[in-house]
């Protein structure tokens, strides 16, 4: 099981307007493919009756959830606190919610992280003090695994930056569950996410066509046009041409 990456949406039924299946399905019809399931309030049973109904939801565009806790309440995806448990559980996928340097360094099999929070956030008020992107940048530089920057994101301009600053992705909460349209406010940061990602090629003087890219470069198109994103340890990094030989013209690419 690979990594998230791009846009990720974490539950909060208590603010999804028109319920919580409605907001999940309708952020997955704009491109959403991974989704990480809150409400730990609720009851095992309630909390496992609704992982069945999201998965069901993430199915038919092969989609996943990731459960926040120790139990992956019938999955293999879970989102551990930074409290613990320590060592992780034995999952195909393990998250780490980290927000400081000392708790990155204490990741051992996890494979990847969330870091906040960046903004200020509704969800969690006087929850920080906030890291800014520049604090997310230092943290990215300091993590051996894929990150995830969460907290009071909810603009394509913010996706941007954390894009730009080193993440992988983007964690959403407040964005997509009070958003009148789930599925627009979806594509939207996607987007703005794919647009960070993807690198550019560039003319030098010299006429060498090179890649460049304002963050990270996806390990595979990103979600709206495939299933799922591929990350692994470490963050990927352009490829760049090489010159070799004397300089001469290279033909421009119109389509980058």
């Amino acid at each position: 099981m690979t990594a998230p990456s791009g846009v990720v949406v974490l539950t909060d039924r208590l603010v999804a307007r028109g319920g919580l299946d409605r907001v999940v399905a309708a952020a997955v019809a704009g491109g959403v493919r991974w989704v990480v399931l809150r409400e730990k309030d609720l009851p095992r049973a309630e909390r496992a009756a609704l992982a069945t109904d999201l998965r069901a939801i993430l199915a038919d565009v092969g989609g996943t959830l990731v459960v926040a806790g120790p139990d992956p309440l019938g999955g293999d995806a879970v989102h551990l606190p930074a409290a613990g448990p320590y060592p992780p559980p034995s999952h195909q996928l393990v998250g780490r919610s980290c927000h400081n340097e000392n708790e990155l360094t204490r990741l051992t099999t996890e494979h990847y992280a969330t870091i906040s929070p960046v903004h200020p956030t509704r969800t969690k008020p006087g929850y920080g003090p906030p890291l800014g992107t520049d604090g997310l940048r230092k943290l990215v530089e300091v993590s051996n695994v894929p990150v995830l920057a969460l907290g009071g994101i909810e603009t394509p301009d913010q996706v941007t930056a954390c894009v730009q600053a080193g993440a992988t992705g983007v964690a959403v909460l407040g964005a997509l569950m009070r958003s009148p349209d789930p599925t627009e406010t979806a594509t939207t940061l996607i987007s703005a996410y794919a647009e960070a990602a993807t690198p550019k090629l560039t003319q030098t003087r010299r006429g060498v066509t090179r890649a460049s890219t304002s963050g990270l470069r996806p390990t595979v198109p990103t979600q709206g046009s495939s299933l799922t994103a591929r990350s692994g340890h470490g963050r990927p990094q352009p490829q760049t041409a090489t010159d070799h030989g004397p300089p001469h013209p290279q033909p421009r690419n119109p389509g980058k």
